[in-house]
């Protein structure tokens, strides 16, 4: 360009401050859209730690149930062994009554038969008596057990 050639005129130049008058304008637009970006993620982010939250508790609760299941399924194996150990005293027992039974009854018809010296209608009479008492002592224990066993 030649040295006396008419200059253009130079461009408006903003003054610094009108730049930060313009500014906020412009930036007051654009930040709702990110606060609500924002305020989405945030609130996402604080279901998601109330959903983990309930997760955790759930768990627990869980483990507490199994935890008393484990316990009561040990208390109802203890108490069921004790009353086996029990029921097996007492069948013992009933045991021992039914065979003294049947030892004195074996004695009593021994006894009765060398003294009836052939009326064997006594005989059998003692015998249907002693046998009778042994049949109820017997039925009596079975039906002892059954109701000690819900049957």
């Amino acid at each position: 360009m030649a040295p006396n050639a008419p200059k253009k005129p130079a461009k408006a130049v903003r003054s610094p401050r009108r730049a930060q008058k313009a500014a906020p304008h412009r930036a007051q637009k654009a930040p709702p859209a990110r606060r609500a970006g924002k305020a989405t993620a945030h609130e996402a982010r604080a279901a998601y730690g109330e959903i983990q939250q309930a997760v955790r508790h759930l768990e627990k609760s869980i483990a507490e149930i199994q935890q008393g299941l484990r316990k009561a399924e040990r208390k109802l194996e203890a108490e069921a062994r004790a009353r086996i150990r029990a029921l097996r005293r007492d069948a013992r027992g009933q045991l021992a009554v039914l065979k003294s039974k049947q030892r004195e009854a074996a004695v009593t018809m021994k006894r009765v038969s060398a003294a009836a010296g052939g009326s064997w209608a006594d005989v059998r009479e003692m015998v249907d008596s002693v046998l009778a008492d042994v049949r109820a002592t017997a039925a009596a224990a079975v039906k002892r057990f059954r109701t000690a066993l819900g049957a």
